[in-house]
């Protein structure tokens, strides 16, 4: 075996801890971190979005309501206008612009060249008018304790030389505004800081975890292989990836210790058959040349070999069993034609051990089901239980083959159950699912033909075809029920 590396590869410190500090160096560099900036981006424009539909409609609520008064100013001076002419509306002018500061209405009357002739305005004021007479002009009087002010204004045309402008300061609706604008920067600012803080504390709370699942990898790469990942009480995705991940690691142990003990099995198993082949032909190579000392050895080195290719092809069937390899090849299978040729293959055996073979299934060519998988592989199962029963089982005694259908319960699929049952030692419960392993056998001084791994292919074949394997008592002997569902 190559020495391991221990100056290329090496692996951080296994007892370093997930950091605890506030701040991690890391975390401005992690995902989670970068995911949490993109949501507080799109945050902060919802919200960003929302004050600004709330700023522009209380600000168009103020200017309609302005504009309204305005309408309503105009309304009444035309109707004095209308009533007392000219005279009378310059009294209301100076009537409604002398209210002692109550009224924030602006009023000026001006002759052809803009020359103020009543009002409170000084002069006619600088401003463009849209194409509804509306204007928006800065008051040239500021307020001494608010700034400046604004006005709006309408204009119309009285005759042919006068021109009047009725109009209302705009402060309320300046005050508003910017009242909303500091409400609208303030909560932007909350929210980003609240936002980066929560930002924070689940990436950092998110960043420990992974932390720790890191630390525990490496523990388990630098050959600590009884780790696991610690999980938590909240059963989120993260405690789920956790779990999941023991599981595979609780599988991988036990894949490598199995691989271990057949390692050791096949070194047991295969050094007494090949020792014994070279020792033959060691004897036949030194010994007389005797043609029929020859062909014995030849023989004799042949049987062996034979044994050696077994314990290789069951090796190679279980290995593919497990692996699904053969999932391709499944087709529909007749279980009563299967049995009934296991049965005429081992029934000459059976006669010569003196062991009589029974079989419980319907007559030949009745099809009373079909099953879904791979013929030789069933076959080589079944084979394999009729032949461990003929192996263990005592002269004059019986085997049975049986093969039933299970009435289906409510949400369970139809299956059939093929029986082999023996009136040999049978296995002891303790030992039941062991015997299941590969090269496992009850016998330490391994007296008996075989090589342990006839009830593992079992196993991986029932497996294979989604079923399963059960060992019970026949009392006496051994009851294998080989369980498989229906197409």
């Amino acid at each position: 075996m190559p020495a391991p590396h221990s100056s290329k590869h090496t692996y951080p410190d296994t007892q370093t801890r997930p950091s605890t500090r506030w701040y991690n160096p890391r975390l401005i560099h992690s995902r989670i971190f970068r995911l949490a900036l993109i949501y507080l981006c799109l945050f902060t424009a919802s919200v960003l979005g929302l004050l600004g539909f709330i700023y522009w409609s209380a600000t168009e609520a103020v200017t309609r309501q302005i504009d309204s008064t305005i309408e309503a100013e105009i309304t009444g001076l035309a109707e004095q206008f209308n009533q007392r002419g000219l005279i009378g509306l310059v009294q209301a002018i100076k009537r409604r612009a002398g209210q002692d500061g109550e009224s924030r209405g602006l009023y000026i009357l001006a002759d052809e060249n803009f020359k103020p002739l009543a009002g409170n305005l000084t002069r006619w004021p600088d401003g463009s008018l849209n194409e509804n007479g509306w204007m928006t002009f800065r008051l040239e009087i500021p307020d001494n304790s608010e700034g400046l002010n604004f006005g709006r204004a309408k204009v119309f045309v009285l005759g042919n030389r006068l021109h009047l402008l009725v109009g209302h300061d705009i402060q309320e609706r300046t005050k508003i505004a910017a009242s909303i604008r500091g409400t609208i920067v303030w909560s932007i600012i909350i929210t980003i800081a609240i936002s980066l803080i929560g930002g924070i504390l689940m990436s950092r709370s998110l960043l420990r975890q992974i932390d720790t699942i890191n630390m525990t990898s490496r523990e388990i790469m630098a050959g600590d292989m009884s780790r696991r990942i610690p999980i938590g009480k909240q059963g989120d995705e993260i405690d789920e990836v956790a779990g999941n991940l023991n599981a595979m690691l609780d599988q991988i142990e036990r894949l490598l210790a199995g691989m271990s003990q057949i390692s050791d099995n096949i070194a047991h198993d295969l050094r007494t058959p090949i020792s014994r082949l070279r020792t033959g032909l060691e004897s036949a190579l030194i010994g007389q040349s005797d043609p029929e000392s020859d062909r014995k050895a030849m023989l004799k080195a042949i049987e062996e070999a034979d044994n050696i290719l077994k314990t290789f092809n069951a090796l190679l069937n279980i290995a593919q069993a497990e692996a699904g390899a053969t999932e391709a090849q499944f087709g529909s299978i007749d279980p009563t034609a299967l049995l009934y040729d296991v049965a005429e293959l081992y029934e000459p055996l059976a006669e010569e051990q003196g062991i009589a073979l029974e079989l419980d299934i319907p007559q030949k060519g009745d099809r009373v089901t079909d099953l879904k998988g791979d013929r030789n592989l069933l076959f080589q199962a079944v084979a394999n239980l009729v032949d461990n029963a003929l192996k263990f089982s005592p002269e004059k005694s019986r085997i049975t083959i049986a093969l039933e259908t299970e009435t289906p319960g409510k949400n369970s699929p139809r299956r059939i159950r093929i029986i082999v049952a023996d009136q040999g030692p049978g296995i002891p419960g303790k030992d039941r699912e062991r015997v299941l392993d590969r090269f496992h056998r009850l016998e330490a001084s391994r007296s008996t033909p075989g090589n342990g791994l006839g009830l593992s292919l079992v196993s991986a074949v029932s497996k294979l075809h989604r079923g399963s394997l059960s060992l019970e008592d026949n009392g006496p002997g051994l009851r294998a029920v080989l369980t498989l569902p229906i197409a």
